[in-house]
């Protein structure tokens, strides 16, 4: 966690934006290239002589498993979280999907954890676990946990998770309900 210095009675911008990296997602999608450049090596140049379908399942294969690392990894390099007036908006990747967008009408809450990690999740990238709830997770530390009025959560990893619960509260406070007896 790092020390970010506010004042309790600072204004919050307007928009207030965040993300997370995570680098060693680069290294598995340099190995879904590599899956797939071996495919296309196959493909290319191969010496098989023990006939053709073989050698179209191993191309099929190699590119097919390629792609799906390459494009699985790169989807969760990095993910930007988005807070305005209205709503919570989560975008993964470099294309922005998968893609979550959360009116704060349906935010009861919003907690601080300072640490999320993949394990606890089952790994990294969009996670739904029934006694947890939903997450984005693309690396450990930080992250903000959304307490929606459904009963449900949702976590996400993010740097200076604690400013984005202020924001979040902060734009709560004004729609919240009061006491029901």
């Amino acid at each position: 966690m790092r020390d970010h210095p506010r004042d309790a009675n600072t204004p919050h911008p307007d928009i207030w934006t965040g993300r997370a990296t995570n680098r060693i997602q680069w290294l598995l999608a340099l190995v879904g290239a590599g899956c797939m450049g071996l495919g296309i090596e196959l493909a290319v140049d191969s010496a098989w002589t023990s006939g053709i379908a073989p050698l179209v399942m191993a191309v099929v294969g190699c590119i097919a498993a390629g792609l799906l690392v390459l494009f699985g990894t790169l989807a969760f390099v990095h993910v930007d979280l988005k807070l305005d007036k209205e709503c919570v908006e989560v975008r993964c990747g470099h294309m922005g999907v998968p893609r979550r967008r959360i009116p704060l009408a349906h935010v009861a809450g919003a907690d601080f954890d300072p640490q999320i990690t993949p394990r606890h999740w089952g790994g990294w990238g969009y996670r739904w676990r029934p006694e947890k709830g939903t997450a984005v997770v693309v690396r450990r530390g930080e992250g903000v946990v959304l307490r929606l009025l459904d009963g449900h959560t949702f976590t996400i990893t993010v740097d200076d998770a604690e400013a984005a619960v202020r924001a979040i509260r902060a734009r709560l406070r004004p729609n919240a309900p009061g006491p029901v007896h």
